[in-house]
């Protein structure tokens, strides 16, 4: 049960005074300008590659324009203005054409951008073990003993949405308080996605796992037939400020050779994800991002100067996400770092909290999460058998176990709060406490910490008491 990985995209953006309008059939495209504009360059490239174009965040332009205004109010109270998302478009056309097109898009007066967007992947840096043959027991055991990341678990019910390709809903531990698909097609049964999900919401019970929030509501935005910015885009719509958005993938970046997956990167990078990201976090949902199992230094100058080469050219009111004097897509970055020393019997990785080789780091990462040796749901090396309903793992990792384990930790400081009357908090108030708390990075295997930041690793009991006194209500001064 693999996940399939992405489709590479060509997203184009227009000038915002195009006023650029589509019409047609799937597969057939007319354009035309509310503005006066000549588009007949753009359609005779469309022509010329048997392509279509369609918008990329919406059915129609003037239905899109009309929604982010009716969503500027929260995003006032939040106090982030929402990206303007009417400038995106997406081309269908066979792969092999696909960079062609965009070199010639980039040559029409109204297209601001044109680029190439690889397929996002699964941040799960090596495969679990193989599916135990040992016979299954009558009754599941209790594994929660093997969850090193466990704490208590608060009583605060939000919604948690994971965003990837599949997952496996009527698994045995994943009954209780899962919501289903929100956005996008249904799924296809996933180990990946099926093991993110327990982390974060595997049912308490005698048996099995149990997750970090187990009352919080779980819920998905599939990739099967949505790119990731509208899969982000859609689940921001269905969700409320406070909620939780998580995604354990990544995606080839500038210095990605072919080998595994050193150079991949976190999606933020690409312009599309970007935008796609401080909307939702602008509507007041917390968006948690995998750093990547890219091996790479999220600070690298590569990562600048590579926005302005042929093989992207984003437009310069794009600059690089990555650094951190640049504006924020206010998203939680979230590394990968050692567990503890003796978890499942191990200590190879090296001391508790250092930074594991194959994570990004860099100014940019928040925080980190364990990145090997998680038990949930899924795999079926710790209980295999012939039905995966029943499947767990004591081996997921990369920055797709850290993700969701820091995405629940957020889940329950969002509900603690709402049990106490509080206001949430935002993206922006998420990676402040989880960067002024928590338990400090260590040196590793990898060297000293200093030039290789993932972060602290997330304490409940700390990031708690936090955000309460980030939200508490404070009279206004009177004249």
């Amino acid at each position: 049960m693999t996940p399939k990985p992405g489709k590479p995209e060509l997203i184009v953006m227009v000038e915002p005074n195009a006023g650029l309008r589509t019409q047609g059939t799937p597969g057939s495209t007319v354009l035309a300008s509310s503005s006066g504009h000549d588009v007949s360059g753009v359609q005779a490239i469309l022509n010329k590659h048997n392509a279509s174009m369609k918008l990329l965040f919406g059915a129609s332009e003037d239905r899109l324009r009309a929604s982010l205004v009716a969503a500027s109010s929260t995003a006032q109270k939040s106090g982030q203005a929402l990206p303007d998302l009417t400038m995106y478009y997406t081309v269908q056309a066979a792969n092999d054409k696909l960079e062609q097109m965009a070199k010639e898009l980039r040559a029409e007066r109204n297209v601001k951008a044109a680029y190439v967007k690889p397929g996002a992947v699964p941040a799960q840096f090596a495969a679990s073990a193989q599916v135990s043959a040992a016979a299954v027991a009558s009754v599941t055991p209790n594994f929660s003993s093997r969850q090193a990341y466990l704490d208590p678990a608060p009583k605060g019910r939000m919604r948690v949405c994971s965003m990837e390709w599949g997952w496996l809903f009527t698994h045995e531990d994943l009954m209780e308080n899962q919501s289903g698909v929100i956005a996008g097609s249904a799924p296809w049964p996933s180990d990946h996605g099926t093991a993110t999900v327990g982390i974060v919401g595997g049912d308490k019970n005698p048996y099995g796992i149990t997750g970090i929030v187990p009352r919080a509501i779980s819920c998905a935005s599939s990739l099967n037939d949505q790119s990731t910015s509208n899969g982000i885009k859609n689940a921001a719509d269905k969700l409320s400020p406070g909620d939780v958005i998580y995604m354990s993938i990544h995606r080839w970046g500038p210095l990605s050779n072919g080998s595994g997956q050193y150079g991949y990167i976190p999606i933020e990078w690409w312009p599309d994800d970007f935008d796609a990201i401080k909307y939702a976090t602008g509507k007041g949902i917390i968006v948690v991002e995998a750093a990547g199992n890219g091996y790479q230094n999220l600070d690298d100058s590569i990562y600048e100067t590579a926005r302005s080469t042929d093989a992207y050219r984003f437009p310069s009111d794009h600059p690089n996400p990555f650094n951190t004097a640049n504006p924020s897509s206010g998203a939680v970055i979230v590394g990968a770092g050692a567990p503890p020393e003796g978890t499942h019997g191990h200590s190879w990785w090296g001391p508790d909290r250092s930074r594991l080789a194959y994570s990004n780091y860099g100014s940019r990462v928040d925080c980190q999460g364990q990145g090997y040796d998680v038990t949930t749901t899924g795999y079926g090396d710790l209980q295999g058998g012939d039905r995966p309903e029943l499947y767990y793992t004591d081996t997921f990792n990369g920055t797709s176990s850290a993700t969701p384990i820091v995405a629940s930790t957020l889940c329950a400081v969002q509900g603690i709060l709402k049990d106490f009357g509080r206001r949430s908090i935002t993206g922006e108030e998420c990676r402040q406490i989880l960067r002024s708390t928590g338990s400090p990075q260590q040196d590793g295997q990898q060297g000293p910490k200093e030039g290789q930041r993932i972060g602290n690793r997330p304490d409940l009991r700390q990031l708690i008491p936090a955000g309460l006194k980030l939200t508490e209500w404070r009279p206004s001064a009177r004249m």
